[in-house]
């Protein structure tokens, strides 16, 4: 007997966010016969559904049917989706062995009060804004997804892809969800616990006048980089160049600096043997101690625990 998945769209969704799991659980369908998988896209308003690019999927009703899936999209939609109280009764009332939601379909669980009191996450661009407006919700925003009792939430679209292929490994196995990322050439499979961190250094992007200060900076990491140091290096003040690389980057030339290295030091510890307190020393925290307690904040989880997780998904491929 095929699961049924209901992916709930509205105006102006993102694409990806219902095309990516779709199109995972459509390749790990094909494992059985009949296929493991019914896949049914629905709307609030059955028909044409635009989604924010322009492109369309065609959507049935809301399904009242049982459900083994609710899988809620996200995108520029959500905001409107998230005060339509059709929709959010209709979430309300799914009746669903478990629900999901992809990027900020975070935000449209939050408003039907599925996420009070639990874990989740959403995309980092608006994980701020989602974490004041949903002050009940324990929101982590440096997570690819989040599991928290029959309740997954993913950060921004391609981490729809990593959810999927976690539930259905946990549907079919490791081995099925395996072959499914093969077939979709992707990675099998971050974590959920993995980090969204690299895309936050937005400061780091062709287009920003800091780029090639931070490029500097990456090289130096061992060494000390007070916001003097920078600013010298950018023939500006120091008091100019805070402001200046706040308003271009939003973030403070300290944090910036923090992430550079906090980036380096994690790809250190998961794909190399030196000893953290090497990693520590060549990263610029110097004190082992102080890049554990960097980690926590940014990852969650210490040095040592994303070390034993690394060895543990590459003895899996």
């Amino acid at each position: 007997m095929p699961r049924t998945v209901g992916i709930l769209i509205f105006p102006q969704f993102q694409l990806l966010d219902a095309a990516g799991p779709i199109t995972v659980f459509e390749a790990a369908g094909r494992e059985g016969k009949p296929p493991r998988y019914r896949l049914r896209v629905m709307a609030r308003e059955a028909g044409r559904v635009t989604s924010s690019s322009g492109a369309q999927l065609i959507a049935e009703p809301l399904i009242e049917e049982p459900l083994d899936t609710l899988l809620v999209a996200g995108g520029r939609g959500t905001r409107e989706a998230s005060i339509c109280s059709d929709t959010l009764a209709y979430v309300r009332a799914a009746r669903a062995r478990r629900t999901a939601s992809v990027c900020s379909g975070a935000f449209i669980l939050a408003a039907a009060g599925l996420l009070d009191g639990r874990r989740a996450t959403t995309h980092w661009g608006r994980a701020a804004e989602f974490a004041r407006a949903y002050p009940q919700v324990r929101v982590e925003p440096d997570r690819i997804f989040i599991r928290d009792g029959a309740l997954w939430t993913s950060a921004g679209i391609t981490a729809g892809i990593d959810l999927a292929l976690a539930l259905v490994a946990e549907d079919l196995g490791e081995a099925v969800a395996k072959r499914a990322a093969q077939h979709l050439v992707v990675y099998h499979r971050r974590p959920g616990g993995q980090s969204q961190f690299s895309a936050l250094l937005e400061a780091d992007r062709a287009d920003s006048r800091f780029s090639p200060l931070l490029a500097w900076a990456r090289e130096r990491l061992g060494e000390r980089l007070p916001v003097e140091r920078l600013a010298e290096r950018a023939a500006m003040s120091p008091r100019h160049f805070a402001r200046a690389f706040a308003a271009d980057t939003g973030m403070t030339p300290a944090k910036a600096i923090e992430r550079l290295r906090l980036e380096a030091a994690r790809e250190a510890v998961e794909s190399g043997a030196a000893p953290i307190e090497r990693v520590a020393a060549a990263s610029g925290f110097g004190d082992p101690e102080r890049m554990r307690r960097a980690f926590l904040r940014a990852f969650g989880q210490p040095p040592q625990a994303l070390r034993r997780a690394a060895k543990v998904g590459a003895a899996a491929h």
